[in-house]
């Protein structure tokens, strides 16, 4: 240990540094020092490293050669070992050169080998690469030449995919600058080109579609016309069938045999070019602008649309007018619900009231100009079939359908005026006499039809009927205004429009029908059949106007009970029966007038006659064949009330003639003998009212009003003239039994007239002497007490 310690000086003095010590123990411990020596070199500072390396085998040299000095004899053994090793080095040696040499010759043309397969590689590397690099170049061009010929077939969004894959995954890995630029540069102009072409097309369908809009709305049109004819159809075999089941309850089951309805066509147009260009535009980026350029197109061609030509009739443009508007909004529905969110609803809602407020406008200046009913219910009824189509669609048509309903009075008043020359025409050219019908289906189209048969019973032909031609005539011009009324009312505003058709059909009763008949009626030329007639036809009017109120139900849906309760009847009824009243008087007039020229009591009876009269006078005769004819004229067409009338009316007349021409300014005076005259023309009036009261079945319903009753004021005058006792008429209790209808007055005037006489040839006799004293003095008591009285 003493020695030990000068030896570690001794290396440290000879330039052990901590460097030469890590170089040290990195080779004791068997480490590589490859990395240091290669690290050495490649600083380009190996002195250092081969000092190092020199110190360390110094050092180590001093370590063997202690180490040899203490292990001396064993050292010696090793060498002698050693040197055995060495010979079996030197054989080895020999060995390995042998074996080197072999393996340079053989490693020498393998390593020419090995050169050209590296040689090889590096150009198999460089042919991939460029392959590699042509195949995207081809790639691309490819697709160039695939996007070329799309934009030739018009397959833009194929184009469109084509050039977003090519700057998506191939603009960035084309290796020629020169390609990669022109392909850049290319993109650009290419969409644009393709966003010309797209608009292009676009446009052309814009003016297909607009072209294409009016017969897409007359198809739909069409189809709501016939789902309407089909429901309509349903609806009057439901009636039907209601009407020839009200015998009872368990007669109220029915089928009604409806076929299905056949599916509506589907409307075909084609949306496919405006759904490709939004959808490139969008492609492209630009959808806003493509969705505003479609509005602001399809805005012009609506306002286009809504333009109407005033060279051509309204009624001949107005279905191609609205055919086109319900088109247009059509094709906006089926875009709106097609097309996402292309098209906004508010957009559509601008355009539709922008049509709305044109469209109500048109029409009301258009019904303003109008003078042909006919005309504006067509018009009317395509309104309401466009409002029933586009409501369909979830279009608000409330503002059409108030347009129509303003007009609703405007078209009555043109109908009622047509209706009102028919009727005048119907009952001008009536010929007043009963109408002949000799067939059964005329039974039924004349009588029938319009509930005017007096029996249930069918009758025998040829049938005369109590009316004339004007009343079924008059009945089918009522029942077409009727018709009419409902269809204009119908598919409107109200759909429970019964009491409007109600006062309408009230007003052409009541303004047209009634006063044209009463025109006729004041009319001085008419004669007594004429009279009777027009009176008979009133009737039967009358009872029609129950069968157009349940006409009217019908055609309304509303169930006949309703309007078979009296207070349901028409305000025109009442009317018409007083028409009926006012043609009575008109007829008694008639028949008055007719009877004084028939009597002219103070031309056809002597007054005065010293004859007792053997019988009645001649004019009496033609009285009661006139009377006669006039009762069974009106037995035949007037209603038993109406006869009845007729005849009390005639009969009264006579009563008050005979009175009033005693009492006339003109008969100074008269005598027994004239009363005796009176008397039997009195008698021959009274037998034929009582013949004619019971023959016509009167008796059995007018019990207490017979026809002598009405004549019983000339009766009780022409008795008191002939009483042997005239003054008993100031008796109350005989006056009141025998006297009652006599006025004080009038017979004091008609007895101051009574100057009997007993002049004559006779006049000696004493026996009628005596009897005409006894009268005359009880006549001149009469007239005395009647001055007392008056």
């Amino acid at each position: 240990m003493m020695e030990a310690k000068p030896k570690r000086r001794i290396v440290t003095e000879n330039g052990d540094t901590g460097e030469d010590l890590v170089l040290a123990t990195l080779i004791g411990n068997g480490d590589d020092v490859g990395p240091l020596v290669r690290h050495a070199f490649e600083m380009g500072r190996p002195e250092p490293l081969v000092h190092q390396l020199k110190n360390v085998a110094r050092k180590k040299e001093a370590e063997i050669e202690d180490l040899c000095k203490t292990h001396y004899e064993e050292f010696i053994v090793a060498v002698d070992e050693l040197r055995g090793v060495l010979v079996d080095a030197e054989e080895l040696k020999s060995d390995l050169a042998s074996d080197n040499f072999r393996l340079q010759e053989v490693g020498s043309a393998l390593l020419v080998k090995l050169e050209e397969l590296l040689e090889s590689y590096a150009i198999k590397k460089n042919v991939t690469e460029a392959i590699k690099m042509s195949k995207i170049c081809v790639q691309a061009l490819e697709l160039c030449v695939k996007c070329n010929s799309y934009i030739s077939e018009g397959q833009f969004y194929h184009a469109l995919k084509t050039m977003d894959l090519i700057e998506r995954s191939y603009l960035k890995l084309i290796p020629l600058k020169v390609l990669k630029l022109v392909i850049e540069r290319r993109i650009p102009v290419i969409k644009t080109h393709i966003e010309k072409k797209v608009c292009s097309q676009f446009n052309e369908w814009l003016v297909h579609i607009r072209s294409s809009s009016k017969n897409i709305g007359q198809t739909a049109i069409g189809l709501t016309a016939s789902a309407r004819q089909r429901e309509e159809e349903m609806l009057e075999r439901q009636r039907r069938a209601e009407e020839q089941n009200t015998g009872g309850l368990g007669e109220l089951a029915y089928t009604l045999d409806v076929e299905d309805s056949e599916q509506d066509s589907v409307l075909k147009f084609d949306l496919t070019p405006l759904y490709r260009a939004y959808h490139i535009h969008t492609i492209l980026g630009v959808p806003e602008r493509f969705r505003d350029y479609y509005y602001e197109n399809r805005l012009l061609q609506l306002q286009s649309d809504l333009q109407i030509s005033y060279t051509q009739p309204f009624v001949e443009s107005y279905q191609t007018f609205l055919a086109q508007v319900a088109g247009y909004f059509i094709v906006e529905d089926r875009v709106i619900r097609t097309a996402g969110d292309f098209l906004l609803a508010d957009q559509v809602e601008t355009m539709w009231e922008t049509a709305i407020s044109k469209i109500v406008a048109i029409l009301e200046n258009q019904f303003a100009r109008m003078d042909s009913p006919t005309h504006l219910l067509l018009v009317k009824d395509y309104v309401t079939l466009l409002g029933t189509t586009l409501r369909q669609y979830g279009y608000e048509v409330g503002p059409v359908l108030d347009a129509l309903d303003k007009s609703r009075d405007k078209y009555h008043e043109l109908l009622l005026e047509e209706c009102r020359k028919q009727i005048v025409t119907a009952i001008t050219e009536d010929t007043y006499q009963q109408m002949v019908i000799k067939k059964e289906a005329d039974y039924e189209n004349n009588v029938l039809s319009f509930n005017l048969q007096t029996s249930d019973i069918m009758p025998a032909f040829t049938y005369i009927a109590p009316f004339s031609s004007m009343v079924p005539d008059v009945c089918r011009i009522i029942r077409s205004y009727i018709k009419g009324s409902v269809d204009y009312l119908s598919y409107g505003v109200n759909t429970n429009f019964f009491s409007v058709l109600r006062k309408y059909l009230d007003k052409i009763l009541i303004d047209v029908l009634n006063e044209v008949i009463l025109e006729t009626i004041s009319n001085n030329s008419i004669g007594v059949s004429q009279a009777m007639q027009i009176a008979a036809n009133i009737s039967f009017l009358e009872k029609a106007s129950d069968y157009f109120l349940r006409h009217a139900a019908q055609l309304c849906g509303i169930p006949s009970r309703s309007v078979e309760r009296p207070q349901a009847s028409l305000a025109a009824k009442v009317v018409l029966k007083t028409s009926r009243d006012a043609a009575y008087l008109a007829l008694l007039n008639v028949v008055n007038t007719k009877l004084d020229e028939f009597m002219k009591l103070t031309e056809n009876v002597n007054w005065t006659t010293e004859e007792m009269p053997q019988g009645p006078h001649e004019y009496i005769n033609e009285v009661v064949i006139y009377l006669e004819t006039v009762m069974s004229t009106a037995q035949q067409i007037l209603p038993m009330d109406a006869l009845y009338k007729v005849g009390v009316g005639a009969i009264e007349h006579i009563s008050n003639s005979l009175v009033s021409t005693f009492l006339s300014d003109s008969i100074k005076r008269f005598n027994a003998n004239a009363v005796s005259a009176i008397n039997h023309d009195l008698r021959v009036i009274e037998n034929f009212a009582d013949e004619r009261y019971h023959s016509s079945g009167l008796n059995e319903i007018y019990k207490e009003g017979s026809f002598r009753s009405y004549l019983v004021e000339a009766r009780q005058l022409i008795n008191l003239l002939s009483s042997s006792q005239p003054e008993n008429f100031m008796n109350p209790v005989i006056r009141e039994r025998n006297y009652n209808t006599l006025d004080y007055k009038k017979v004091a005037t008609i007895c101051e007239k009574f100057k009997d006489s007993a002049d004559g040839i006779f006049g000696s006799l004493a026996n009628r002497n005596t009897k005409l004293t006894a009268k005359k003095k009880s006549m001149d008591m009469l007239k005395k007490r009647l001055k007392e009285f008056n």
